[in-house]
């Protein structure tokens, strides 16, 4: 015979289980979009324009997003926030033009050669204005002195502001501008977007596969570090993501150039794919496997300029 409170206990039962249900498939979900590679996050490094803007291009006119993470430092290989960055010295003055503190050259010397003159007139008797006898004398003393303070104040104004602007110039140049001595421009071929082509396409296919060995080969091992703690934060939640029938869109370059004996090319990328995340079951949790999604990126590939294969080294998101 059934005791009138059992039910009540099954009910409550069947709650709790489909509650701890609901609250295991929650940390899937929330981790389950943007869970392709890279997360959808701006990840890796673009050497001294790491933590400086790509160009803008026809695929992607807002720009990126800055880079979150990186093993580059932002005060390697340049100033990050232009002349307020600029090395100081210990007494808080930027480091620029030696004669930043001094006055001009010109100024001091003529100013020089002004009170010279006076004080040798009044070591022998003459004082500055021919001596102080004489009301007059004293008047003509006391206006030649008002003058002679506004030829030094203008002077100074003069000169003084004048080395300001040279010490303005020789100062280093901001973050991310480096001057042709510092980076060279690259020449893309169509070959080189037919890599980058290819490279977007297989990483895809590792990725979904698992397969770090075969990333290995394809990127920069700081961008496999993070596919790795990616793929490995998937795992720990009972999830695996896959992309499939990825498809490039259109493609542009955004800027290419050469430093440090590595070339780089900052590629705006605009491809389409089927985007799931299953549990371990191959159960979707997130996504659709008949929708395609739609996704543009600014990804960066870099190689050694004396030769060699592109491996990819960034991926930035759109703005």
């Amino acid at each position: 015979m059934t005791k009138p409170h059992q039910p009540v206990r099954n009910a409550r039962r069947s709650g709790i289980l489909l509650l701890g249900a609901a609250l295991a498939v929650l940390p899937l979900l929330s981790h389950g979009a943007d869970a392709r590679p890279g997360g959808g996050s701006s990840m890796g490094s673009r050497g001294s324009r790491t933590y400086s803007a790509p160009a803008p291009t026809q695929t992607s006119p807002y720009g990126a997003s800055p880079m979150q993470r990186s093993i580059t430092q932002p005060s390697s290989g340049g100033y990050a926030n232009g002349p307020s960055s600029y090395p100081r010295s210990p007494y808080g003055a930027p480091y620029g033009s030696p004669y930043a503190a001094r006055p001009h050259p010109f100024a001091s010397g003529f100013l020089g050669g002004m009170l010279g003159a006076g004080l040798f007139g009044v070591l022998f008797g003459h004082g500055i204005a021919g001596g102080l006898t004489g009301g007059g004398s004293f008047f003509g003393l006391l206006i030649q002195l008002l003058l002679l303070g506004l030829l030094i104040g203008w002077l100074v104004r003069r000169f003084g502001s004048g080395a300001r602007r040279s010490a303005t110039i020789a100062a280093p140049p901001s973050y991310g501008q480096a001057g042709p001595s510092a980076a060279a421009q690259v020449t893309i071929t169509p070959d080189d977007y037919r890599a980058f082509q290819r490279l977007l396409m297989d990483i895809q296919a590792a990725w979904s596969q698992q397969n770090l060995p075969a990333l290995q080969h394809m990127a920069t091992p700081e961008m496999v570090g993070y596919f790795n703690a990616q793929l490995s934060d998937l795992a720990s939640r009972g999830a695996r993501n896959v992309v499939s029938d990825v498809r490039f869109e259109h493609g542009d370059l955004s800027e290419a150039w050469s430093e440090n004996g590595f070339d780089y090319a900052t590629v705006a990328m605009r491809y389409s794919m089927v985007d799931i995340t299953t549990d371990m079951t191959g159960r979707v949790i997130d996504g659709s496997s008949t929708e395609r999604v739609t996704i543009t990126e600014l990804w960066t590939f870099m190689r050694p300029s004396r030769g060699g294969s592109w491996l990819l080294s960034a991926i930035q998101q759109t703005r």
